[in-house]
């Protein structure tokens, strides 16, 4: 599993961040404390605090190099 951290503080970026995710066959996680949902669930994501960056777990390795490129506008430090 891959892990890295993403922002997704405007309902824009929400928008497209889920539009991107679902191009990819893997699961995907978003953790924001000690919440999980999946990263391809729009309405999920809208139950998390998007004020911070939030931790996408990866957990198809083979994917996490096209994910980490398709999703280069959203990562954080």
């Amino acid at each position: 599993m891959t892990s890295i951290k993403v922002s997704l503080n405007t309902i824009d970026k929400v928008k497209n961040f889920v539009n991107v995710i679902n191009t990819f066959d893997g699961d995907f996680d978003l953790v924001s404390d000690r919440y999980v949902i999946d990263a391809k669930s729009i309405m999920g994501i809208f139950s998390l605090d998007i004020t911070n960056a939030l931790r996408l777990d990866i957990h198809d390795d083979s994917e996490a190099d096209a994910v980490k490129k398709a999703l280069a506008d959203y990562i954080v430090g």
